[in-house]
């Protein structure tokens, strides 16, 4: 039994106003499908896919995502500075930074962010370094030098939940 299904290609909103993801280039489908499920589970409703970044609908993105696609608006291939356009000025970019970040526990995460994760090995791209506006970082006791990107996206999205229910 095969079944054809045609591409869901949703069109880019005008303006963006709630809080989304932005993946800048992350490669590894594994990490897209987790990172997409939490999103889903965070009630984040946008994810924005840019150029380099794993093909969102491929069979191990969807099975890592387990139907949290159905859930989201996953816009493809989007040019870091369209969708920059396209960000309310309330919508804050942020990024995660290891070096001299407030730590995410002490930011203020109320209102709509934009949350950019980078590529697994070089992070985030100089465009949304250069444009950011909040750079928090994740405090890890532990001597990690850093986080798998899909728990680190779920520890941001979730500590954003978290404030939003005490404020």
């Amino acid at each position: 039994m095969v079944l054809l299904v045609e591409k869901l290609e949703p069109l880019l909103p005008e303006r963006i106003d709630g809080t989304c993801l932005i993946l800048d280039g992350i490669q590894d489908a594994g990490n897209v499908g987790s990172i997409l499920r939490s999103a889903a589970a965070a009630g984040v409703r946008r994810v924005f896919c840019a150029p380099g970044t794993v093909y969102a609908w491929s069979s191990k993105v969807l099975r890592a995502g387990m139907g949290a696609h159905f859930l989201l608006g996953i816009y493809e291939d989007v040019e870091p500075a369209e969708l920059l356009s396209r960000l309310d000025p309330e919508v804050r970019v942020t990024i995660t930074d290891s070096h001299g970040a407030e730590a995410i526990y002490d930011a203020d995460l109320s209102g709509p962010v934009a949350w950019v994760m980078g590529n697994e090995g070089a992070g985030v791209s100089p465009f949304w370094r250069d444009h950011a506006t909040l750079r928090v970082t994740i405090p890890q006791p532990g001597g990690m030098e850093s986080l798998n990107v899909a728990a680190a996206a779920a520890i941001c999205i979730f500590e954003q939940c978290r404030q939003s229910r005490t404020r």
